[in-house]
């Protein structure tokens, strides 16, 4: 896994926004990028010396750091880090964060209520064959209990069932995995999918076509479209291009039924491929649709209100190939954490 510099940089930048708040006296009048940043303070210790404990560590400076945080206080790690950053690096992550703060109250979220955790490099899952999954994290040790996450999601896949999404509050179980999924797919002109993985087995699942609500949202192959979730306590919600398209709430079972929508429409002016692409959507509608079908039988078999609720836990970019060859580009992404 390929680690971001970003991630580095924005705890620095961090260290020197609440050092000269504390110096002004103004902490009352923070602006919001500056009450977005400051509460991350509080971990700088415990985050960086963790970063400088990883094997393959390549970050020299994040490791001066660590070795300040833990020798002395916050203010000696700002000297040290304000000694080897350039007025350039401290802008550029500046500039990474602000359409964090910009985008968060799309999902009702105001910045001073958590932190900017992750911000992750550009990244592709490629999978070939039947019944994959691929994952990807740059900085696999992050964990997250409330927060939200968002990213630009670009897919080509050959079966419409292939998706593309988050994984959350995983156990980190590689075999029988507890966790939860959000994935789009492009199954009946794009649909949304939330599954709760219990031991390896799906034990619930939600149900969504975007289209209902996102008119923007593009089911067709190297299309783009952004996915968010927001996740507090045992409340998702999911948005898709910025439009909230439903609510789950992990303590209630699955549905009894999916609501079959209508038959995918082929866009006026459609190109040669995207003509034989739609033939191809049109042929996989039914398969798709039992697909869909069978995991919501999983999930009414397998839930139990015992095991409803994931706790905190890892997070990453997620692909799912039911056949065939799919990527799944995922750009403009970052992790918002929620405080309590």
């Amino acid at each position: 896994m390929r680690r971001a510099k970003t991630s580095f940089l924005m705890t620095v930048w961090i260290i020197l926004t609440v050092v000269v708040t504390a110096c002004a006296g103004a902490a009352a009048d923070l602006s919001p990028i500056s009450r977005t940043l400051t509460p991350m303070s509080v971990s700088v210790r415990g985050t960086m010396t963790a970063r400088a404990g990883e094997a393959n560590s390549s970050d020299e400076l994040s490791t001066a750091i660590a070795k300040a945080t833990s020798e002395a206080s916050i203010v000696y790690a700002t000297q040290t880090a304000i000694a080897n950053l350039n007025s350039a690096s401290r802008l550029a992550t500046a500039t990474a964060i602000a359409p964090v703060v910009v985008e968060l109250p799309r999902y009702g979220i105001d910045p001073s209520q958590g932190y900017v955790a992750w911000l992750p490099p550009p990244v592709t899952i490629h999978l070939e064959g039947y019944q994959q999954t691929g994952f990807a994290n740059d900085f696999q040790s992050i964990t997250a209990g409330d927060f939200v996450m968002a990213a630009d999601i670009t897919w080509h896949t050959f079966n419409s069932a292939s998706g593309c999404g988050f994984m959350f509050h995983s156990n980190g179980d590689t075999n029988h995995p507890s966790q939860y999924m959000v994935v789009i797919t492009r199954v009946a002109s794009g649909h949304l999918a939330f599954l709760s993985m219990v031991d390896g087995k799906i034990a619930n699942f939600r149900s969504f076509f975007p289209g209902a609500d996102d008119k923007s949202f593009n089911w067709l192959n190297d299309s783009t479209n952004r996915l968010a979730v927001v996740v507090r306590g045992k409340l998702i919600d999911v948005y898709t291009n910025g439009e909230l398209i439903g609510e789950v709430d992990v303590t209630q079972p699955p549905p009894s039924s999916i609501t079959v929508p209508a038959e995918p429409q082929l866009p006026a002016g459609a190109s040669d491929a995207q003509v034989q692409d739609y033939n191809n959507q049109l042929s996989q509608s039914n398969s798709g649709m039992d697909l869909l079908t069978g995991e919501l039988s999983q999930a009414q078999k397998n839930f139990t209100t015992s095991t409803a609720v994931l706790p905190e836990g890892f997070l990453g970019f997620v692909g799912l190939s039911q056949s065939g060859t799919m990527d799944c580009k995922f750009q403009n992404g970052w992790l918002f954490k929620l405080v309590k």
